[in-house]
């Protein structure tokens, strides 16, 4: 029986499907003549020997030398038109993909000039949109062989490069404009990244349709976080643990902000931070003079104990834990009397 001319569709919506290779493996055998159907929200790109020799839009088409000219290099007019066509053919989706998520899983540091320590961390989230700008470059740059090119594999990636534009206006714009300024230019720094990721895009096929941020806010990072990540040094992080235990004895249970919103816009123990700051030199000198005239402070933090004692903050905190050194916690923070630290010098 003589074989009848192909037909060849992709007939599926492609909610979350950018890419749908035809057949999805191995080689297809079309002969010339064949239909290839393309829906609204789809273009097809021809294949062949791993070279794109045509791109259809939405409509019907027939398979043959005169609607693809680059054909013609590759099959001539042999077997009266009639000539097996080894293609693969990919049914691009040319939809709007929309209401992406994006977000920043790690606090940015920002400059912020005048305010607080002069330093913030910000956090951001928001949604994007994207769609296929040039469908044979995806298909070629992203794609490959793959028989089904799902949203999902490329999210990932896409995202990165949000984070990098966004990090990198952030600190373009911290240079003139504090932290409480940038906040309300959500707007204008959306545009921002929307221009500055562009042309990364481009190069992948993509166009991004839309970048929007849903909330940008000074992160919720404690004083032990923020010293971890070599932001503090001891003595106003010594300060700021006592901020904290202030801040958690005057919330009810589960409520409150982060202390950085106080750090990073200036807001709350804005004051504290200045005279943290400023005072940081003077208590850096007064503790050893202290402990070199016996002098000792009726109630101690860990770091003036370490002081006293000749030892490092964490020897104090691990004597604490290990119950050999009695101190009473606040909040996140621990107070050590004078009598208990005579008590453990004595035993």
């Amino acid at each position: 029986m003589a074989r009848i001319f192909d037909v060849i569709e992709y007939p599926n919506e492609m909610e979350n499907e950018i890419v749908h290779r035809f057949p999805e493996t191995g080689i297809g055998d079309y002969r010339i003549g064949s239909q290839v159907i393309v829906r609204e929200s789809q273009n097809a790109i021809f294949f062949r020997d791993g070279q794109a020799l045509d791109k259809f839009g939405p409509g019907r088409h027939t398979i043959a030398t005169a609607n693809i000219p680059k054909v013609i290099d590759f099959i001539g007019k042999a077997f009266n038109n009639r000539t097996p066509f080894p293609a693969e053919v990919y049914f691009v989706s040319m939809k709007e993909f929309t209401d992406l998520k994006w977000g920043t899983p790690q606090p940015i540091i920002v400059r912020n000039p005048g305010v607080g320590l002069g330093v913030a961390l910000l956090q951001g989230f928001g949604t994007y949109s994207v769609e296929v700008g040039d469908p044979q470059q995806f298909v070629t740059q992203v794609v490959g062989t793959d028989g089904s090119f799902m949203l999902d594999e490329i999210d990932d990636r896409l995202r990165n490069m949000l984070l990098s534009k966004f990090a990198d206006l952030l600190g373009e714009t911290g240079a003139k404009s504090n932290v409480l300024e940038m906040i309300g230019l959500t707007e204008e720094l959306g545009a921002g990244v929307r221009a500055k990721a562009q042309p990364d895009f481009a190069a992948l096929g993509l166009t991004l349709k839309s970048f929007y941020i849903g909330n940008l806010k000074p992160s919720s990072k404690s004083a032990q976080e923020l010293r971890d990540m070599g932001m503090l040094d001891l003595s106003v992080y010594t300060q700021l643990q006592a901020a904290d235990a202030m801040r958690d004895a005057a919330q009810n249970e589960g409520g409150g902000a982060g202390l950085t919103a106080g750090i990073g816009a200036g807001m709350g123990i804005g004051n504290l931070m200045q005279n943290a700051t400023s005072g940081a030199a003077t208590q850096q000198q007064a503790a050893p003079a202290a402990a070199a005239s016996g002098g000792m402070p009726s109630v101690m933090t860990p770091a003036e104990a370490a002081s006293i004692l000749k030892v490092s903050q964490e020897d104090v905190m691990a004597a604490i834990t290990a119950g050999d050194l009695k101190a009473k916690k606040l909040g996140n923070a621990y107070r050590i009397s004078k009598g208990a630290l005579e008590k453990f010098l004595s035993e």
